[in-house]
């Protein structure tokens, strides 16, 4: 089912660039536990998929233009309005709705993130890949003891992840070739834009993304160039 690089593939490796949420904190327990934590009388499993279900198309209105930039603790607020609404949650006070929203800055990893991120940083650059702000991302890095050696951010190029100023702006930033870079992730069509651009890319399991109600095919892709159950497992791949 896995692919493993030769010695030669894997020395033209130099950056890693690491999609987050779902492939390296858990963004469904997260917010799932938190909205339970709060006694809203709501399905906190509901409420966590309802909640992520609205990424896309909020993403979608900024890259179309309909919507200005804005930022994912901005757009997650502007879910969090509707499903409140939807929920018919409308007795939460201002400093709880923004305390909720940022519960995005406070997840999570999972259980190899950390040590397999220590493992390959050990002999690649390791970066965040994410479409959340920096002001997000260094805050859940610092919860969850994440090591990056650099956050990049979809806010730094002004383009949302899949436009391609996103993946080749890696390259850009780190002055190497496209294929130098390894984009990491558990989502088939973020790795696909990936590739397009001319990057190489490992695929990561997460079984349990959407939580343990359901479960997602994590079959492998034969595009990808590496396929691994999880981030120790990556690392093994990569001599680390």
């Amino acid at each position: 089912m896995m692919k493993h690089l030769d010695s030669r593939g894997a020395e033209g490796i130099k950056i890693l660039a690491f999609d987050v949420f779902g492939t390296v904190v858990d963004w469904h327990k997260g917010v799932a536990d938190e909205v339970r934590s709060m006694n809203l009388g709501v399905d906190g499993n509901r409420f966590a998929l309802a909640w992520r279900a609205g990424y896309m198309p909020a993403i979608r209105k900024v890259m179309s233009g309909e919507l200005g930039w804005t930022s994912i603790d901005g757009l997650h607020r502007m879910i969090l309005d509707e499903l409140l609404a939807t929920f018919r949650l409308t007795h939460l006070t201002e400093q709880e709705k923004s305390n909720l929203n940022r519960v995005w800055h406070r997840l999570d990893p999972w259980p190899d993130s950390v040590q397999g991120l220590a493992r390959l940083k050990s002999r690649y650059t390791v970066c965040t890949l994410s479409n959340g702000n920096i002001g997000l991302l260094s805050n859940m890095a610092k919860h969850a003891a994440l090591p990056w050696d650099c956050i990049l951010s979809a806010e730094v190029f002004r383009k949302y992840k899949p436009d391609p100023a996103a993946y080749l702006g890696v390259a850009q930033i780190f002055d190497v070739d496209p294929n130098e870079v390894m984009m990491v992730a558990a989502h088939q069509d973020d790795l696909a834009h990936a590739r397009a651009c001319g990057l190489r890319t490992a695929y990561i399991e997460r079984s349990l993304e959407f939580g343990p109600l359901q479960k997602k095919d994590v079959s492998p892709d034969a595009d990808n160039t590496l396929h691994a159950r999880d981030l120790m497992e990556l690392a093994d791949l990569l001599g680390c």
